[in-house]
């Protein structure tokens, strides 16, 4: 199997969502992504990026005093050499998180990678591409997110926080779009409902807006 990637940037941050968030991490954003969302604010990661192997990618993760990893795009998963990267981050004692659309099957990653899997809402225009089948490979150190724009967002998504039973599987994020949806709202939509699921806010996008490498 071909080891290199394609690289869109690799840098240094605080974890911005997930319950991670605010611990320093190495971010690792692949290129290249099968889904076109309405609200991806990740779309320079499409096409273009620099190929790098592995052993690359580890040499740069390693000048940063963090161990925390994670692996986003784009989506990760398109790239076949996404596995075995992840592992080598592992057996090098990283705590890998994978941050990946849902579309693609999951199947095949490591145990030890926390998952972090959206489940794509209505508004996102690809709530067809949702593959239920990954649920059954979560455990509770994995996540699944909603990114809700509106109302019709966060019904559905409790539909299947219902339906799936989500929260025996794995944690469960609720997070509003950025400028669309009022996260007070949410919030409160949320606690009326006595949902048991984490809300969450892009926490990099209030300390640095949209700027890539933050």
């Amino acid at each position: 199997m071909d080891q290199t990637l394609r690289i869109t940037e690799i840098f240094y941050s605080l974890q911005g969502e997930a319950n991670t968030v605010g611990l320093p991490t190495v971010f690792i954003r692949l290129t290249g992504c099968p889904l076109r969302c309405s609200y991806c604010d990740t779309a320079y990661a499409f096409t273009g990026g620099e190929k790098l192997g592995i052993d690359d990618i580890l040499l740069q993760v390693s000048r940063y005093k963090t161990r925390y990893v994670t692996v986003t795009g784009g989506e990760p998963l398109a790239q076949p050499a996404c596995n075995p990267l992840m592992v080598r981050l592992l057996d090098a004692g990283y705590q890998v998180s994978l941050e990946t659309s849902g579309a693609l099957d999951v199947a095949a990653v490591d145990s030890r990678v926390s998952k972090v899997m959206d489940l794509k809402t209505p508004s996102s225009g690809e709530l067809e591409r949702n593959r239920y089948d990954n649920i059954q490979y979560l455990t509770l150190h994995d996540q699944v997110k909603f990114v809700i724009a509106d109302a019709a967002d966060y019904q559905w998504a409790k539909q299947q926080l219902e339906l799936y039973r989500l929260v025996e599987h794995c944690e469960v994020l609720f997070s509003p779009v950025m400028d669309v949806m009022s996260p007070t709202e949410l919030a409160e939509r949320i606690l009326t409902d006595q949902l048991q699921v984490r809300f969450q806010i892009q926490l990099h996008k209030f300390l640095w807006n949209d700027a890539r490498g933050k």
